[in-house]
């Protein structure tokens, strides 16, 4: 029996929203404060943030966690444009269609790289951003996963990669999650992550269309407009990363007017997964920064600690 998908209550309430070419379903946190949208990855969910879009959304933040099309969705989109520029072009009308405004974009993996592309081609409703370890300049796909576009075209390729004995070995791989994640995954996130393509051949069929279409010709040309962003990029970047190097960062923030990269230790990849208390203190304190958020309460004061003398008695 597999669990269904973003298991994780605490993301919020569940919703779906109908587009012009499928519906995407999501969970919203609610409130009344800035929107924070999140963009997980190919072969992940939302549950991807279960541990960090819950506590920024205790900051103040109203937080949307979507299940995009990218190989963990519960519902197929046969009629939707997949490939990546087509779902960078679906992020934007995801927004559009619940009028978001002056929106935070926090993502990661293949996440980033559709969100540079909605940076570069349509902006209006993003106001901030924060990117984790992300496909970006001539790492889409980065060397390490360069066979996943030819395993869609392999007949069987991908049903037979989310098979539970290969699906788990996968979790320990250097070239499957093993190389994304520092720390354990949890078997009951990874089992979310996979059941939908196990169980529907529609959304295996949806991720192999956007696995066929991945050309790092997007992501370069994306780079050459991103000079036109003019808003806030924060860029929490892991030092041991090892599939998305820390000098990527930095080259996609030369690119980038108002960019800043921090980076992090004990952690690869996946920050939401490995670092999850950092990154929603990085994320709170750059809505801080750029008044999307009130600054802190002070805390209470200290008193004075007095040493001890050293002085014998």
């Amino acid at each position: 029996m597999y669990v269904t998908v973003a298991i994780s209550e605490s993301l919020g309430v569940e919703h779906e929203v109908e587009l012009a070419r499928g519906r995407v379903r999501y969970r919203d946190t609610g409130g009344a404060g800035p929107v924070v949208v999140f963009v997980h990855g190919l072969l992940v969910n939302a549950d991807l943030w279960r541990r960090v879009a819950p506590a920024v959304a205790s900051a103040g933040a109203r937080c949307l966690a979507p299940d995009w099309p990218l190989g963990s969705h519960e519902i197929p989109m046969p009629d939707a444009d997949l490939t990546p520029l087509g779902v960078a072009a679906l992020i934007g009308e995801f927004l559009e269609r619940l009028d978001l405004r002056e929106v935070t974009l926090v993502a990661n993996d293949t996440g980033g790289g559709l969100t540079q592309l909605l940076m570069a081609r349509r902006p209006e409703r993003v106001a901030r951003v924060v990117l984790t370890p992300s496909d970006s300049l001539d790492y889409f796909f980065p060397p390490l996963f360069a066979y996943l576009p030819w395993l869609a075209r392999i007949p069987g390729g991908l049903w037979l990669m989310l098979r539970p004995a290969i699906w788990t070995l996968a979790g320990r791989l250097p070239f499957g999650f093993g190389a994304l994640a520092k720390h354990r995954l949890d078997p009951a996130v990874l089992a979310s992550w996979a059941g939908p393509g196990r169980r529907d051949p529609a959304v295996r069929a949806d991720t192999r269309r956007f696995l066929r279409a991945v050309d790092r010709r997007d992501t370069l040309a994306a780079a050459e407009e991103l000079h036109r962003f003019d808003r806030p990029v924060l860029l929490v970047w892991s030092w041991e990363d090892r599939v998305f190097p820390i000098s990527l960062a930095h080259r996609l923030a030369e690119r980038l007017p108002r960019a800043r990269v921090v980076g992090i230790g004990d952690s690869r990849t996946f920050v939401p997964e490995d670092q999850p208390d950092r990154l929603v203190d990085e994320i709170v304190e750059f809505l801080r920064e750029h008044r999307a958020l009130p600054a802190a309460p002070p805390g209470p004061a200290v008193p004075e600690q007095v040493a001890p003398s050293t002085q014998p008695g």
